[in-house]
């Protein structure tokens, strides 16, 4: 009989981290300071998008973050959004500010996410703290990558001198991942969409983050044996009767069948996500208070 990974579990991680903060911001509050804040901006009503602002919220409420989210509507403008950013920027209740993506198209995201004061920026997002991640120096991380190397770290995985393969190009996950691997000592190829021979980079990967947003992307056939497996991806699928599942980017049951470890979906990496949004608020109120 095959051996499966052994499963790297972000939730119960996760639920350690927040046991962790909730014990920093009581010891703060009872010597008289305030709750560390942060604030959650919507636009529109993307159902996705709205499950993760109420999971976020009920996460800071666990660790005593105080929530001091907006949800706007659809039609609000680019100008009003960078108001409300503004006065944010000056609330002194208030050490994170996260624009939850994506927004409607008439909206430049970009140009709000520079609004945002560098130290408020949780998600790590600002060109400043991505220029911090480059030159190796203290700062924001992003939330998703910083998650991934913590939860490496937790079941003891070195990734110095391994070759680390990240699949996806983004600025949210696969830029600042590879980044982070490189500021680990490992040996980074990033691949994406357009590389040739995919499989022939993946088969190399002692440590492989598949990032691409796409269900089942990267089967067993083209994975190291006793790999490192990090499935990024969180997509929706429907059977033909109807009935519908998460699934990542990695075809869990061929890879759990080859890798050494595996992040399952849900229950990996997005725990640690939220986590990582709630130690870097908690760590940025520890800067100010």
């Amino acid at each position: 009989m095959t051996k499966m990974a052994q499963i790297l579990d972000g939730k119960a991680l996760a639920k350690r981290i927040q046991s962790e903060l909730l014990d920093r911001v009581q010891t703060r509050k009872a010597d008289g300071k305030r709750p560390p804040g942060l604030a959650v901006l919507m636009v529109g009503n993307n159902p996705a998008s709205a499950v993760y602002v109420r999971n976020k919220e009920r996460a800071c409420a666990k660790v005593g973050i105080a929530s001091f989210g907006r949800h706007f509507p659809a039609t609000t403008t680019q100008a009003e959004l960078e108001q409300a950013i503004a006065s944010l920027n000056e609330d002194e209740r208030v050490d994170g500010i996260l624009v939850q993506l994506p927004l409607p198209e008439h909206l430049d995201a970009i140009a709000l996410l520079h609004q945002i004061r560098p130290d408020k920026d949780v998600d790590g997002l600002h060109p400043t703290n991505l220029g911090k991640l480059v030159r190796s120096e203290p700062g924001l991380r992003s939330c998703t990558p910083a998650g991934i190397m913590r939860l490496l770290q937790e079941y003891e995985i070195s990734v110095t001198g391994k070759q680390a393969v990240v699949v996806g190009r983004s600025i949210l996950v696969g830029k600042p991942m590879a980044l982070m691997l490189l500021g680990a000592d490992a040996t980074v190829t990033v691949a994406h969409s357009r590389s040739q021979n995919l499989s022939e980079i993946t088969k190399r990967a002692d440590i492989l983050v598949v990032a691409v947003g796409r269900p089942q992307t990267i089967a067993g056939e083209i994975v190291k044996p006793g790999s490192v497996l990090v499935d990024v991806g969180i997509n929706r699928v429907t059977d033909a009767a109807g009935n519908s599942r998460l699934v990542g980017d990695v075809h869990w049951d061929t890879v759990g069948k080859v890798a050494q470890y595996i992040t399952p979906v849900p229950g990996g990496v997005g725990p640690m996500t939220v986590a990582t949004l709630l130690s870097n608020t908690v760590d940025s109120y520890s800067q100010r208070v």
